[in-house]
């Protein structure tokens, strides 16, 4: 029994020694920190520090569904180059199956990229209210009497 105890013991003393050097290092430097850090007191110090400017207005702002959806994409597009790295690297032990996987993937991901495109997502500028789109123009074009610009 107290083999196997001193044997891991033997196996594991570097993560030990390892743990108790990060604890022991994080422990110096904050109260290091603590104890040369200065002290300032001041109507100052509780302003919230932006780039040396004072901040002015709320921070809560409201901001467009557009950015959000921007980032969605973004991090779905993104995971998309985390998964086709993975692939990159293990082309040559997956061979034309996983080649095949892959091109689905990208299909997949291409489809939705079409469907984000057509749906407006990727549309930054809103649309001009005085223009009439080509379905519009053509019933209105086809009704007698119609005015252009009214609906």
């Amino acid at each position: 029994m107290s083999d196997q105890v001193s044997e891991g013991i033997a196996s594991y003393w570097a993560t030990g020694f390892f743990v108790v050097a990060v604890v022991l290092l994080c422990t110096v430097m904050i109260g290091a920190a603590s104890l040369l850090g200065g002290r300032s007191t001041g109507p100052s110090k509780s302003l919230p520090f932006e780039s040396g400017i004072v901040g002015a207005g709320s921070a809560r702002q409201r901001f467009s569904v557009k950015f959000y959806l921007v980032a969605m994409l973004f991090v779905i597009f993104d995971i998309e180059a985390v998964y086709l790295f993975g692939w990159a690297v293990s082309v040559r032990e997956v061979g034309w199956p996983g080649f095949a996987v892959a091109a689905v993937f990208i299909l997949i991901l291409l489809a939705g990229l079409i469907y984000d495109a057509r749906v407006g997502a990727l549309d930054w500028a809103p649309r001009k209210r005085g223009r009439v789109d080509a379905p519009t123009a053509r019933a209105l074009a086809s009704t007698p009497g119609a005015k252009p610009g009214v609906r």
